[in-house]
């Protein structure tokens, strides 16, 4: 039977006990980890966020009442000890802070009983992630799930002091909002006092900061909540915390500087790494021609060569044709793989049509000559002008995809991460940071048949191309002041300087195909703020739990959150989204219609 906490206080946490407090008595409080009953002696290891304190249970000290309840005790009780920290009578445990140590017991109170959990509470859980999740509770009791809450707690407290001490305000932005385009799904909040109304969870707080710096707050920092309906991935959740900065009178190297003092600090107070600044920068077309991606690994090497040039007259129609149709032929050497089999060669093809890509051609360079999966349609000139281009060497294995622009660069980009993953080439242990800057400003939609923004319709092109920002001009060589903060090939923020003159705003909205009147419809409280005096401004957001999860090294962002969503973004615990009753439907003015042939049942 559970006993109360009546007149005990904890003393401290259980792997807070020091060797300073041997002979000492304290009170600890946690879960029963683990329990083995020897006849005459007990012994238990006590756990809490802190860490394990083992626990001596001898009847002389402890008393035959308490003694017959420790027998009781079986995995996630929780108990309240009082007790003497002695020494270790046995052997030392040197993994645990509180090894040395153990508590002899006086007292003993059984707060919670427990039934026997669904799987073991322990590090590195094998448990299928779903049975994990569906019991969540459990699974954050898990002390590696615990570690990285705390980190998480701790890169929020220090940004928070970093920001204040750079004199950022920090300052609530609405949750309840107005659902504009151009941007991932919104989640729709209906309205009862306006029936057939939505209110708009964030996808960020963009428009809010600006307002904020038209209303002379100068420098915002928020930890925001932010939700978009878009699929999920490893580094993507439905509902996540944004770190959120907005800055006035600045431009591009004022916002790059503060961040990159803000990510130093962060990783030595947190890792214990001296990370160097001032960053690297790579412009965004560069970063796509060399690593096929905007947010490129710079663990190791294997850049994209382009060879269009070398092979838009040969013989090899897949190539030929590629270029004459305004296409690209990249290339990877893959340094000491010449005698890579062919059914891995398969298998890479296999990935690469997996991206859209029809497929790949390959040359081995052999200590006896060239193999070449395409030799009978090119001379020897051809293969060796290839193989000089690629820097190849005896024992390289090279690599061609042939195909649009953004495509075959995605595509080859794609494959050097998988044959770095593949070929143990990264190091874990490294840090690589990098700023890509001098994003497009626009990108074509094929699914809407014209330009939208990259980044948002707000963002400031590069001043040298305003000549271009015009609905008849092509407006894909205009560039944006646009920056993103990428990390060991993943993006972990970005941002940029914003528009802050009326005539501009109004050529951006035109080049996106909005009128005058759909503008101020959308946009009204934004553009009647800027009637009245912008400052410049410009900023950044990170996402915070991609932050921590790269911190730590770990795979997947919903190790770094306390109740995260699944691949379809339900929520296994709490069975969310679920069903409402037909009163609360009534009162929004909401009625659910049956999609085509399903029963009034399903």
């Amino acid at each position: 039977m559970a006993e109360s906490m009546k007149g005990l206080k904890r003393t401290c946490r259980c792997a807070e006990v020091t060797e300073e407090m041997i002979g000492s008595t304290v009170t600890l409080m946690g879960w029963t980890q683990k329990r083995r009953n020897l006849g005459s002696l007990i012994f238990v290891d006590l756990r809490d966020r802190s860490g394990l304190m083992q626990i001596l249970f001898d009847e002389t000290a402890v008393g035959s009442a308490n003694f017959e309840k420790a027998g009781t005790i079986r995995s996630e009780y929780v108990l309240a000890v009082t007790g003497v920290v002695q020494k270790r009578g046995g052997a030392v445990n040197e993994k645990l802070r509180t090894g040395t140590m153990e508590l002899l017991a006086t007292n003993l109170r059984i707060l919670s009983e427990s039934d026997t959990p669904p799987f073991p509470i322990e590090e590195d859980s094998q448990t299928r992630e779903e049975v994990r999740l569906k019991n969540r509770t459990l699974d954050l009791r898990r002390p590696d799930i615990q570690r990285n809450l705390m980190v998480k707690s701790r890169v929020a407290q220090l940004s928070r002091d970093f920001m204040a001490a750079e004199g950022f305000l920090e300052i609530e932005t609405p949750m309840l909002g107005k659902s504009t385009p151009e941007g991932a799904r919104d989640y729709l909040v209906p309205s009862r006092i306006y029936p057939g109304s939505f209110f708009a969870l964030p996808q960020s707080p963009q428009l809010y900061k600006q307002l904020l710096m038209a209303a002379g707050y100068d420098r915002y920092f928020q930890l925001a909540r932010c939700f978009r309906d878009e699929d999920l991935r490893a580094d993507r959740q439905p509902e996540f915390t944004q770190m959120d900065m907005e800055l006035s009178f600045v431009d591009v190297e004022d916002v790059l500087d503060v961040n990159e003092r803000l990510l130093q600090h962060l990783w030595k107070e947190v890792l214990g790494v001296d990370v160097q600044i001032p960053f690297r920068r790579m412009k965004w077309i560069d970063a796509m021609n060399r690593y096929g991606s905007d947010k490129p690994d710079l663990r190791f090497g294997m850049e994209l060569v382009d060879v269009s040039e070398i092979v838009k007259d040969s013989g090899f129609g897949v190539f030929a044709n590629c270029v004459k149709e305004g296409g690209s032929v990249r290339g990877i050497n893959v340094k000491g793989q010449a005698d890579m089999p062919r059914k891995k060669i398969d298998a890479l093809t296999d990935f690469v049509k997996g991206y859209g890509m029809k497929g790949l051609a390959y040359i081995q360079v052999k200590e006896d000559g060239t193999k070449c999966s395409f030799q009978k349609f090119v001379t020897e000139e051809e293969i060796q002008a290839l193989t000089e281009a690629m820097g190849a060497e005896k024992g390289d294995l090279l690599l061609f995809g042939a195909d649009r622009f953004k495509l075959v660069c995605e595509t080859m980009g794609a494959l050097r991460c998988e044959l770095a993953r593949r070929l143990d080439l990264i190091d874990p242990d490294r840090f690589e940071f990098l700023w890509v800057v001098e994003f497009p400003q626009f990108e074509w939609s094929e699914e809407e048949q014209r330009f939208q923004a990259m980044h948002h319709p707000f963002t400031m092109p590069m001043e040298e191309d305003l000549q271009y920002l015009a609905p008849d001009q092509d407006l894909s060589k205009i560039r944006a002041k646009a920056y993103d903060i990428v990390l060991n090939g993943t993006e972990i923020g970005g941002g940029s300087v914003r528009i802050h003159q009326a005539d501009i705003q109004e050529k951006m909205f035109e080049c996106l195909g909005f009128t005058k009147e759909q503008a101020q419809e959308q946009f009204s409280f934004l553009l009647n703020a800027f009637r009245y005096g912008v400052p410049p401004h410009a900023g950044l957001a990170y996402g915070l739990d991609r932050v921590v999860m790269l911190m730590l090294g770990l795979d997947s962002i919903r190790d770094v959150i306390a109740f995260p969503k699944v691949k379809d973004s339900s929520d296994l615990m709490t069975e969310a989204p679920g069903e409402v009753d037909a009163k609360q439907l009534e009162e929004l003015g909401i009625e659910i219609s049956q999609k085509s042939g399903e029963s009034t049942e399903s």
